[in-house]
């Protein structure tokens, strides 16, 4: 498999945890967001995925475009260790705090509404890192809430296994801190985080671990 890859996209910082955990072998295509005016623009990677965002998945003739798809996707063709629980209860739980992370969450702070921000709405930094700040703030008091109130909390978001929900938590945390918002007030997620710190698959997937990393 190729994963096309940004080493500091949450969205493809997901699919690199869901793939060790797997233990998938995966080569990375580097595609730097910011280079050459986005490399994610150029033509040849529009071809493949027409939405002009990483991650992309390549497996063989197959291009499998959204980070939240692309794990389903893994899940359906690589169903050991799974990634979600058994039962319906349960997997709609992790669904849900999967789409708190991925739709509520990343798409107000992704790198394009950043841009939009302060290139088209002439808004200054400090008026642009309040509003990430802002939505951090209330999709991690929601998902805090979710994970205290649930009796299938364990270790980590659903149970004593990483999974989905947990590979969508800990991008969006690395973001949280990278652009110094306060996260005190979420222990739940910040125990599951340093829960998921131990593990080999997520410190490999980590930015910093990425062969396009930069300082």
């Amino acid at each position: 498999m190729k994963l096309y890859s940004y080493f500091r996209s949450s969205a493809a910082y997901r699919v690199r945890i869901a793939l060790n955990l797997k233990d998938i072998p995966y080569d990375i295509v580097p595609v730097h967001l910011l280079r050459d005016g986005g490399q994610q623009l150029s033509d040849n990677y529009t071809a493949l995925n027409p939405s002009q965002l990483v991650p992309t998945l390549v497996d063989g003739d197959r291009a499998v475009a959204e980070s939240v798809a692309i794990m389903e996707y893994l899940e359906e063709t690589h169903p050991k260790p799974a990634l979600l629980p058994k039962g319906a209860a349960a997997r709609a739980h992790v669904r849900a705090m999967v789409q708190l992370i991925a739709c509520d969450i990343h798409p107000l702070n992704n790198l394009r509404v950043l841009k939009y921000l302060k290139h088209d709405l002439q808004l200054d930094d400090a008026a642009r890192d309040g509003w990430y700040r802002h939505w951090i703030a209330l999709g991690l008091a929601s998902l805090e809430a979710m994970l205290v109130r649930s009796a299938l909390t364990g270790r980590f978001c659903c149970g004593d296994e990483p999974g989905m929900a947990d590979a969508c938590l800990v991008p969006q945390l690395f973001n949280a801190r990278r652009m110094e918002c306060d996260v005190s007030a979420f222990p739940t997620v910040l125990r599951i985080d340093a829960a998921c710190a131990e593990l080999d698959a997520f410190r490999k997937a980590a930015p910093s671990s990425q062969p396009d990393a930069e300082g």
